[in-house]
């Protein structure tokens, strides 16, 4: 456990076989109701380390609220192990919406194969993600906050900066007199945030850079955020990662390029990726799962900006220049 500020805490909970290596849970104490923001995945070893920590601080869980920065499973899939019959749950609206009308992952994998990704590989890697196998147990009564929403906790008055682009309706918490920003997974230091898109009503990419010049007009001293070290100086960052996804589409245009249209798992498949595989071939199913939404969110962007067309041929979405 360590303390960041007064009464504000990070605890490391350990992600197993991931690697992201561990999850920062923020936990904010007052002598009147206490804050977590993210949970840890749905297992053991983050249950345990989440108790261990929370009993170091004599935290009462009955008078303990929740702020879960955005769905993934790595921050919200402990949540309902948590929470109090007393407890306030707080969350944003688009992803709300996405729990309630859940069909499953069908849409997904169908939308996977029109843009060339095989469907079996998918429904089966799908099914041994650990964001399936350790998310939620069951889906507490939520409360939606908005962009500019307020949470008071102790000394601390947080608002909500909603930052679509990692997830639909990522937001963070800004506490203006700190200078201090819980990012969750929008600004990591030494990661790049998956953009992924799988629909066609969508442009993340879009919303993701749109997100970072909101953070970027912020006053921070300090980026609390879901995985890693803590950092400052978040413009340089956030530079960094504009940068890295203007390569990135360069990058496509330039497959696109070389030859006849492709679709997003070809595209993909050319793209450079930082993984210890010599060959297309050789990537785990779930990373080409990643690397093809990443694709598809890079070649909607490019789309929707009008420097490449797309085409619908046998049922197969295939983008040109």
């Amino acid at each position: 456990m360590e303390e960041i500020s007064p009464n504000l805490f990070r605890c490391k909970v350990p992600l197993p076989d991931n690697p992201l290596k561990y999850l920062n849970s923020y936990i904010i104490k007052s002598d009147d109701r206490n804050l977590i923001v993210d949970t840890g995945f749905n297992r053991k070893e983050c249950y345990e380390a989440m108790k261990k920590g929370l009993q170091e601080l004599d935290i009462d869980l009955n008078r303990t609220d929740f702020f879960i920065t955005h769905l993934h499973a790595d921050h919200f899939g402990l949540v309902g192990r948590l929470v109090t019959d007393n407890s306030h749950l707080y969350f944003n609206r688009p992803e709300m919406e996405l729990i309630e009308t859940w069909e499953g992952f069908e849409p997904m994998i169908a939308f996977a194969g029109k843009n060339g990704f095989p469907r079996e590989d998918l429904r089966a890697a799908l099914a041994a993600h650990p964001g399936n196998k350790f998310g939620t147990e069951w889906a507490p009564a939520l409360e939606a906050l908005s962009d500019g929403d307020t949470i008071e906790v102790g000394t601390y008055a947080f608002r909500c900066i909603e930052t679509p682009g990692h997830t639909l309706g990522h937001t963070c918490l800004y506490e203006p007199s700190q200078k201090v920003l819980i990012s969750g997974d929008h600004i990591l230091v030494d990661i790049t945030p998956n953009i992924q898109c799988w629909s066609d009503r969508e442009n993340p990419l879009q919303n993701y850079l749109k997100s970072l010049d909101k953070v970027s007009a912020l006053d921070i001293n300090m980026v609390l955020p879901g995985h890693r070290r803590l950092f400052s100086d978040h413009r340089r960052r956030i530079d960094e990662l504009k940068q890295h996804h203007r390569h990135r589409l360069d990058e496509v245009c330039a497959i696109l390029e070389a030859g006849s249209p492709k679709h997003a798992y070809r595209v993909a498949s050319e793209m450079s990726w930082d993984i210890r595989c010599s060959s297309w071939d050789e990537f785990p199913i779930a990373q080409k799962w990643f690397a093809t939404g990443e694709a598809i969110a890079h070649l909607n962007y490019l789309q929707n900006s009008g420097r490449i067309s797309r085409t619908d041929v046998t049922n197969t979405i295939q983008y040109l220049l």
